[in-house]
């Protein structure tokens, strides 16, 4: 087992988790967190055989708290540069959230030439969040504005107010989310630069990643929780699956955008077979 850094091609410096043998998986985190917030599907997969790989994007937790580049483009030049640095083939990529969008860029640009065999996306933001004439059941700016304004006046009780509401449907009746999973997402988000976390709002609710999916033909797994409060159902993976060539759509009644954390025995055994399949 190992961890390490690489230089992006800027000299930012990228840190990750590179742990086992085997068929390696690439994790891709959301905003704001880490390649900490892997740790349940790490420690399965690897229990597995697998390799597992997941990063700290730029800006967050141990990578370079880069004050430019927080975009899907250079994210994803990141990406490549990991995989030719760890020269990983017939690799699944499996994303949440933001990092989902992530993986659909990387698969659509650098999937070919062995190096990609299936993907997954978890809660993921594809096609596009925001509200547009062309995409009228996305989200209106005024969510993301403020996401921005309550990051910029009160970080640490804005996350404390995230991890511990929508995120993991704690604001739910009835919901039982641990303090610790609370406690562990807020010190992934604290542990990130504002600025990159800032820049990456934009990123992830304006990117439009419609020409991506639709340039996919390896198999993926489209994974949401139907009562997803941070990334809604119907204008995401419901829209994703119909533009991938070879699709799969998995939906779980009941559960939250970060289901992955609280559910981890329902979505990695889900994933399992996927890759099994």
């Amino acid at each position: 087992m190992s961890s390490g850094t690489f230089a992006a091609k800027d000299g930012a410096q990228i840190y990750y988790k590179d742990w086992g043998t085997g068929q390696p998986i690439v994790f891709h985190h959301g905003w704001p967190l880490s390649a900490d917030d892997w740790d349940s599907q790490m420690l399965f997969f690897l229990s597995h055989g697998y390799r597992v790989i997941a990063h700290d994007r730029r800006g967050h937790n141990r990578s370079t708290q880069t004050d430019q580049g927080n975009d899907y483009d250079t994210f994803v030049a990141d990406v490549a540069t990991l995989v030719a640095h760890l020269d990983l083939k017939h690799a699944i990529h499996v994303g949440h959230s933001m990092g989902g969008g992530e993986v659909v860029r990387y698969v659509a640009r650098h999937g070919g030439g062995g190096r990609v065999s299936k993907a997954v996306t978890i809660g993921a933001v594809p096609p596009l969040m925001l509200k547009t004439a062309a995409n009228p059941g996305g989200l209106p700016m005024e969510v993301f504005d403020g996401l921005r304004g309550g990051l910029a006046a009160n970080r640490a009780q804005f996350f404390r107010d995230v991890a511990g509401g929508p995120f993991y449907g704690a604001n739910r009746p009835g919901a039982k989310v641990s303090p610790g999973t609370i406690d562990n997402w807020w010190r992934q988000g604290m542990a990130g630069g504002a600025k990159a976390q800032y820049d990456c709002v934009k990123a992830f609710s304006e990117t439009d990643f419609t020409e991506d999916l639709q340039k996919i033909s390896i198999p993926m797994l489209v994974m949401h929780g139907e009562d997803d409060q941070v990334v809604p159902i119907g204008d995401s993976a419901l829209l994703s699956v119909k533009l991938l060539k070879t699709g799969t759509l998995k939906t779980y009644p009941g559960l939250s955008h970060g289901m992955a954390t609280t559910h981890p025995e329902i979505i990695n055994a889900d994933i399992l077979a996927f890759i099994k399949s």
